[in-house]
């Protein structure tokens, strides 16, 4: 599903200049849940953002589905972004004066599904994450768990293929991380989704199928 050729990334110019992902080679197949694992500042971060087109590499390739997503422009970039790849961040990222239903709609109003097609999917998917109680709640009436859950509903409500997870659970206690490890792995087994989850515990990416680690913006052999 993804090909990553050759990845560098630098930040700034001149003598200012700080590269972040030193020469990245990496192979995706369809279906596989890869972790990406290291200590802080190692690229991790850097290199999910460029799998899923929120930032360019310096130089080097990106292929999705056999497509350079850097050769895609304006609209045709935003609707790779919007219906390809779901995201998930570590803190959550969810608007403060929507509720959790509407949180959920909201790539999808994005992406132009009317009110009637977006409200009923955000509800049946905020249902798969254990949340059809607390359609109406605001994130600030939620926890830290149910929270993340949105998100995580959030970020399936285009149908993605690819599920791009950045330290989902760096926020949550020993329990609750737990609880959505399990509902990450329910929802790969549902919706057939790649996963890519980046994360500092070793012991959670002993769940998935594969693990990456990462060093000083390369892949360490």
């Amino acid at each position: 599903m993804i090909e990553v050729s050759g990845i560098t990334k630098s930040f700034g110019t001149g003598d200012g200049s700080v590269e972040v992902l030193r020469g990245i080679d990496l192979s995706i197949r369809g279906g596989e849940r890869v972790a990406i694992v290291g200590s802080s500042g190692a690229g991790k971060t850097t290199l999910m953002h460029i799998l899923g087109a929120l930032d360019h590499p310096t130089t080097g390739d990106v292929s999705f589905e056999g497509k350079d997503i850097f050769a895609l422009r304006g609209a045709a970039l935003d609707n790779f972004r919007n219906k390809a790849v779901g995201f998930v961040f570590q803190f959550h990222q969810l608007l403060p004066e929507f509720s959790a239903l509407e949180n959920v709609m909201m790539p999808a109003l994005i992406g132009r599904k009317s009110l009637k097609q977006a409200a009923p999917l955000a509800q049946q998917l905020l249902e798969e994450v254990g949340l059809g109680h607390r359609l109406t709640h605001k994130p600030g009436q939620l926890s830290g768990g149910e929270q993340q859950r949105v998100a995580i509903a959030r970020s399936l409500v285009m149908a993605p293929r690819l599920l791009l997870a950045d330290e989902p659970t760096g926020n949550l206690d020993s329990g609750t991380s737990d609880e959505i490890y399990q509902l990450l792995n329910q929802i790969h087994q549902t919706h057939g989704l790649t996963m890519v989850i980046v994360t500092h515990s070793e012991a959670l990416a002993g769940r998935l199928d594969r693990t990456v680690h990462m060093e000083d913006g390369r892949i360490r052999p």
